[in-house]
């Protein structure tokens, strides 16, 4: 089991580890809720050090990239980032990804940690531009500092003042590190992605610096249970729970990132033909106002009939009732929709509404 730069300081907190993608990651410090509202209320640190990150560069760079994504990267300038996915020829989904560009000839693609050497293994077999590959995922620590007192923690850690737009990244010497610093996150808050390099030394002394800095807003760290939580509050796909390879971009949702009028790209001709037909299920996002507690597999149903499944569910902290995300019939798919979760052979009622969830 592979361990990030950031271990010690968990053991040290008493989180509770578990096995996740192949490292022993923090599900939670204190209580799962705690922490979410931390993050929704002032500040949270996550370690996501067990992302991938595989860097493309070459003169066709972007070339493979437009290959190999279904998104637009030709509308991307050194310093921007965007959301977007990677398609198998059949349409279904490999991963969904952060593509930054770094400069004119050179990419950096944030990948799932479950998927790091399946999506590694794809994007060489499908290199025929003569890119070079590198993954440097187990060079890189990632930490998310989110939350609406994020960049007034982080200001206090570097004299470049810190000005990013959403989706908008910098090379940025903070605390005395080097990094990529990205206004990226997987929670809707403000929020920042610290990409660096270094031993367990260099990452405990950035952490104790960012928590001694945020300590006035009560600085939480946070594991992967309230990440959970919080993502699926707005909506985001989890790859592995509501999109993988049976799943296309289309029919998850994700048809604003999916740029059918781009020149060519894995997948397309299969996405292009899937529009013309029309959606057979769409993924929607699922309340109730019953008390239960709506589980990824749990059968979605009308008059007892099947009409589709649970692909994540919780009760969320912030609303403080059941949210799903599930695949359902089209016909079932409209927002005010009645359908039911179909738990233990009992059907619970609930509908269909619009994301995110938690509006910010």
């Amino acid at each position: 089991m592979k361990r990030t730069t950031f271990n010690n300081v968990h053991k040290n907190l008493g989180a509770k580890l578990v096995e996740f993608a192949g490292f022993e990651m923090p599900i939670q410090y204190s209580s799962i809720i705690a922490e979410h509202k931390a993050v929704r209320n002032s500040v949270g640190v996550f370690d996501v050090s067990h992302m991938g990150e595989v860097f493309v560069k070459g003169e066709k760079a972007l070339d493979f990239v437009q290959h190999i994504t279904v998104n637009d990267a030709s509308k991307l300038f050194a310093g921007r980032v965007q959301y977007s996915a990677m398609c198998y020829e059949e349409g279904g989904i490999v991963d969904d990804l952060l593509v930054y560009r770094i400069a004119d000839d050179e990419f950096m693609l944030v990948i799932n940690a479950s998927n790091i050497e399946k999506d590694f293994a794809w994007m060489q077999k499908n290199n025929k531009f003569g890119v070079e590959l590198k993954n440097e995922s187990d060079e890189y620590s990632l930490l998310a500092v989110q939350g609406p007192n994020s960049l007034k923690t982080l200001q206090k850690l570097t004299d470049t003042q810190i000005n990013l737009e959403y989706y908008h990244f910098t090379k940025l010497n903070l605390a005395g590190i080097d990094m990529i610093f990205s206004r990226t996150g997987y929670t809707g808050e403000l929020g920042y992605e610290l990409y660096f390099k270094g031993n367990e030394k260099v990452a405990e002394d950035l952490w104790s610096k960012i928590f001694e800095a945020g300590k006035e807003f009560d600085i939480q760290p946070v594991g992967l249970a309230a990440r959970d939580s919080l993502r699926l509050e707005m909506g985001f796909c989890l790859y592995g729970n509501d999109i993988d390879q049976t799943t296309n971009p289309l029919e998850a949702g994700l048809g604003w990132i999916t740029k059918l009028s781009k020149q060519s790209f894995i997948g397309k001709d299969v996405l292009v033909k899937v529009k013309e037909n029309g959606l057979k299920r769409k993924l929607v996002a699922i309340t109730s106002d019953e008390k239960t507690f709506p589980r990824h597999g749990y059968d979605l149903s009308v008059n007892t009939n099947k009409i589709g499944a649970v692909t994540s569910g919780t009760v969320s902290p912030m609303l403080e009732k059941p949210i799903a995300m599930g695949y359902v019939e089209t016909q079932f798919a409209e927002i005010g929709s009645e359908i039911n979760f179909l738990i233990r052979g009992k059907e619970v009622p609930a509908k269909v509404v619009k994301l995110p969830f938690v509006k910010r």
